[in-house]
């Protein structure tokens, strides 16, 4: 087990917006959270990260707890986060944003890991001197992957990442996911395309309000009928 989130609840002020919430993920497996807009699900995958403050619960990384951490200190120990609209620095170039990517990277192996990101995303690389700003909303979700890529993390927190794409990058960004994946990366995925989470996802956890409801491999949650009702439109 590499992420193990414990009884974990998180509260905004005097609202609770998870309560009580338990899920896992394995070294190299794809895990998806779905479920309703306000449901708790990026809050679980900002406490992960130290974004938010849990009221109570443990969060393990790799055996560690590390609920005290902030996010910077998440990154060396091998966790990185894809936040949900992307969060790029719009007036500098692709190059510029992925080595800031590298910011809190140790040695001189900055060079080598670009050219792994211009290799997984190749039409970065033909926009590399072109500032993220002007990029696609497309371009700049696969910019966002390749930032947070350029620690070599363990863990992927991915919020959100179809949010806003066209329906062929929808296609490409989950194409990249499973290639991420199959390098040996684990990913903890946030996604309101329940369908096409699922349909990628090696386990799922189904979220209500504040709550996890069920919890199955991604096939199965694809087959459940309550599932189907709520999040593929009954088919």
């Amino acid at each position: 087990m590499l992420l193990e989130a414990k009884n974990i609840s998180v509260c905004y002020g005097a609202v609770k917006a998870i309560e009580d919430v338990s899920f896992n993920v394995d070294a190299c497996e794809i895990v998806a959270m779905i479920g309703p807009n306000g449901a708790g699900k990026s809050t679980a995958l900002k406490a992960v990260f130290g974004m938010v403050d849990l009221k109570s619960g443990d969060i393990y990384f790799d055996g560690e707890n590390i609920n005290n951490l902030r996010p910077d200190e998440h990154v060396p120990k091998g966790i990185s986060h894809v936040p949900e609209g992307r969060r790029l620095f719009p007036s500098m170039t692709v190059m510029e944003n992925l080595e800031m990517g590298a910011f809190l990277q140790k040695g001189n192996n900055t060079g080598a890991e670009i050219e792994k990101i211009l290799t997984l995303f190749p039409s970065l690389k033909e926009r590399r001197r072109q500032k993220a700003g002007v990029l696609s909303t497309g371009e700049q979700q696969m910019l966002a992957m390749g930032r947070a890529l350029m620690q070599k993390p363990r863990l992927l927190l991915a919020d959100e990442p179809s949010l806003g794409l066209s329906p062929s990058y929808v296609d490409i960004i989950f194409e990249k996911l499973i290639e991420i994946n199959k390098s040996g990366t684990s990913i903890l995925l946030v996604e309101q395309n329940a369908r096409m989470a699922l349909e990628v996802a090696h386990r799922g956890y189904v979220f209500e309000i504040g709550r996890i409801f069920m919890e199955d491999t991604g096939r199965n949650l694809l087959k459940s009928e309550e599932v189907k009702r709520a999040f593929l439109g009954g088919i």
